[in-house]
């Protein structure tokens, strides 16, 4: 027969409580600290939004070879196609960047989607609140956000925008041999 030992005892039900209610606390303060889903959240936005620009690049460029037209400073895509742009008709001089631009279509240079805001929405769908602004769309805020001259920067919401953070930066080709450049910063996304 098995003998019971009398000294052994459990723990009373006060100090179960207790010690749940001090690993609740620690999982209340600790947690968040482990756990930060906004940051990773905006971060997979940036990058999707990386992923979107590429893809809306390459079409462009792809519609640019066909048309002849990835090696000219500027052509016109509309229609789903990349046309020469016919200097008389077709473009005008855009005096608030210096600039020729297509009166129709988006601008398209050296065979890529131009570093303005309506080339790149053209190039690539944005929803879900994301913000993108060019020199003259960033220069009509206020108050005004300072966007380099040849750059659309594109971010979660005009706040990231402003502090400079959590963006990505898309840079037009300058030439037939520099490929535009998109560059993501999810440096501090929180």
């Amino acid at each position: 027969m098995k003998t019971i030992n009398k000294t052994q005892q459990g723990f009373t039900l006060v100090e179960l409580i207790i010690v749940i209610v001090i690993l609740g606390i620690l999982a209340v303060t600790a947690a968040p600290r482990f756990l930060n889903f906004q940051s990773d959240a905006k971060a997979s936005v940036i990058d999707g939004v990386v992923g979107s620009l590429n893809a809306g690049v390459r079409l462009v460029e792809g519609k640019a070879i066909i048309g002849g037209q990835n090696t000219t400073d500027i052509s016109c895509f509309d229609n789903n196609a990349v046309r020469a742009a016919n200097a008389t008709t077709e473009v005008v001089n855009d005096t608030a960047t210096d600039q020729v631009t297509c009166l129709t279509g988006t601008d398209v240079r050296f065979g890529a989607p131009d570093a303005d805001l309506g080339s790149i929405l053209a190039a690539a769908e944005f929803s879900g609140g994301i913000v993108a602004h060019d020199t003259v769309s960033g220069a009509a805020e206020v108050p005004a956000l300072t966007v380099a001259a040849g750059t659309v920067v594109i971010a979660n919401n005009l706040q990231d925008l402003r502090d400079g953070r959590c963006l990505v930066t898309y840079t037009a080709a300058t030439s037939a041999t520099a490929r535009p450049t998109i560059v993501p910063n999810t440096n501090n996304c929180n």
